[in-house]
């Protein structure tokens, strides 16, 4: 194969191809053959032109992207088609194959090696002559999958740069000692503090934060171990390994964060707290929170990504449905009373209240927060940060807001008796509170107040109503397939007499949208308890729960494997995604 002649793609053989395998329309062929370079495009590749004159696919009018032609190209040329997910790339060990220098020049990127294989992404189904060189050098098999051209141009500068900056920094940091170590070796006159502010580990951050926005992670977790530091991503609710840094390189990454934060860098042995706000690629402003923590081999540093766009979305796009919207809207148009959000960490509970606050943050109201810590800042609210060196927790914060003569409070969490009496007071004053409790469902929580110690007449005189909630991910509108219902797993969701079993329902395949998980984005199920008269008339010292479920079912309100159900039978997640969040109901 290495000794055929190389020939190179042309935009008029490209053209004349698609053509005669009836993909290009007469109009669009005719387009094609005036494509004319401007200056700026002159050393584009025909593929990358092409897809820039937005022709169709005559066959199935679907837009002739770069990807769509160079998954056409690698089939005309009987050639696998590789799209470059970078969370599946090992970039320390691909970068080593070949220098950037060559990789440039024959506009090839290394994505995969083995031990006796190299895969390498290219554009030029034709071109040969770099084959010999790489397995000469690297003394292993080169097998060629054709990927788009402008991915191998993007992640080709990206790798590079990152395995540069890394290498450099191990360099810069050499014989820096972990202090936190629990295992460190004490190598004598060579312990020093790795520069944070050193050029290659400001790009190492920059490139961490870019990629972060760019996969859509919620949570950045920077773990050490005792050689290494494992860079992770939660994306989609399911965290996945991002990169391994040289243990050195990881502590100045997380000490450059840290001074972001504005953190103390010197102070190793505490959990600290921070945040600080950037840009996306797009450039909409992102805020983070940062909470360090330290472990066995140093500091451990986990990000949470606050999108200011979950603010303004609609209770729809958050996953209610139209009676769970009127039902919640029922709850919190009151002026006074309190209603609680129940359900685990991470399940959506603070976007659901802060979405809540900012429809009712009109001109005309006070709305005051007291949370632990604040999560977003948002402008129409008044935000105070719970300080317990200071003797600032949430009771004694909510007297300070009661003072502030407020309509709508926000109390980050009910834990103790000291703070459930306190906001039912707020409540039975004439203000409209909202808060969180951590129970399973709905009902629970008037069982926890119980437990908390609050009166029977409290809670009857003062909730409105308590809603738990899960999150689910939502199947990938691009690849999602259809399936016949194995009615045993849909018998277990959800009783066949509350939701007629659906014809079909549909299955996570994986495309290049999702990057091959078969989901995409997350979405709200719900389980709303307006506290009715009949319902209170139930709470007292002696309530049966599994009674105050079975009466709140009655008057209308859905299980969250029943709501769950609603959406699987609506093909917007999958029954395994609803069992798996949502707790067994017991009515």
């Amino acid at each position: 194969m290495q000794a055929q002649a190389d020939r190179f793609t042309t935009l008029s053989t490209l053209i004349e191809d698609l053509r005669r395998d009836g993909i290009l329309a007469d109009e669009d062929y005719q387009a094609g053959l005036s494509i004319r370079r401007n200056s700026d495009e002159g050393d584009l590749h025909p593929l990358t032109l092409i897809a820039r004159q937005s022709f169709s696919d005559q066959r199935s009018k679907k837009l002739l992207t770069e990807d769509a032609l160079t998954e056409w190209l690698a089939e005309h040329h009987k050639l696998p088609y590789y799209h470059i997910d970078p969370l599946e790339v090992d970039v320390a060990t691909v970068t080593e194959v070949m220098s950037y220098a060559f990789a440039e020049r024959h506009r090839i990127l290394p994505v995969k090696v083995t031990q006796d294989e190299v895969v390498v992404a290219c554009a030029e189904p034709e071109v040969y002559g770099w084959i010999s060189n790489i397995e000469h050098v690297s003394r292993r098999q080169v097998s060629r999958v054709l990927t788009p051209p402008s991915d191998i141009e993007r992640y080709r500068v990206e790798f590079y740069q990152l395995a540069n900056s890394v290498s450099r920094a191990r360099q810069a940091n050499k014989g820096a000692s972990g202090v936190q170590n629990l295992e460190s070796m004490l190598e004598l006159g060579k312990a020093r503090a790795p520069d944070a502010n050193d050029e290659h580990i400001v790009n190492i951050v920059d490139w961490l934060l870019q990629y972060a926005f760019d996969q859509r992670a919620s949570d950045i977790h920077l773990e050490p171990r005792r050689e290494i530091g494992h860079v992770r991503f939660r994306i989609d609710g399911v965290l996945h390994t991002v990169y391994e840094l040289p243990a050195q390189v990881a502590m100045a990454v997380v000490a450059r964060i840290k001074s972001l934060g504005r953190m103390n860098i010197a102070e190793k042995r505490k959990p600290q707290d921070g945040r600080l706000k950037t840009k996306t690629p797009a450039g909409g402003e992102v805020e983070l929170r940062l909470s360090t923590l330290p472990t066995a081999f140093g500091e451990k540093l986990v990000m949470r990504v606050f999108d200011p766009q979950v603010l303004v979305r609609s209770f729809s796009e958050l996953g209610f449905s139209r009676e769970d919207n009127r039902r919640w809207h029922a709850m919190t148009e009151n002026n006074h009373g309190i209603v609680f959000v129940t359900g685990p960490t991470g399940s959506g509970k603070t976007t659901t209240l802060y979405s809540t606050l900012k429809q009712l943050a009109t001109p005309e109201v006070n709305v005051s927060t007291i949370e632990d810590p604040i999560e977003m800042v948002e402008p129409a609210f008044n935000q105070m940060q719970v300080q317990h060196n200071i003797e600032l927790d949430f009771a004694s914060g909510v007297r300070a807001l009661l003072r502030q003569d407020p309509d709508i409070i926000m109390v980050g969490e009910v834990r103790d008796l000291e703070t459930a009496e306190i906001a039912v007071q707020a409540a039975l004053t004439g203000h409209l509170v909202l808060s969180t409790l951590h129970t399973n469902d709905a009902p629970s929580a008037i069982t926890r107040l119980l437990e908390l110690g609050l009166p029977p007449y409290l809670i009857r005189s003062s909730v409105l109503g308590v809603m738990a909630q899960r999150l689910v991910r939502t199947l990938c509108p691009h690849c999602k397939t259809a399936q016949p219902v194995d009615e045993d797993v849909w018998k277990q969701l959800t009783k066949p007499w509350l939701v007629k079993t659906p014809d079909k329902v549909y299955a996570p395949k994986g495309c290049l949208e999702c990057r091959d998980t078969g989901y995409m984005g997350r979405m709200g199920i719900y389980e709303v308890m307006p506290l009715s008269d009949s319902l209170m008339a139930q709470i007292d010292d002696n309530t049966d729960l599994l009674k105050l479920r079975q009466a709140a079912m009655k008057e209308g309100m859905h299980s969250l494997r029943l709501s769950g159900a609603h959406k699987v039978a609506a093909g917007m997640t999958t029954m395994a995604e609803v069992m798996r969040v949502a707790p067994l109901s017991k009515f």
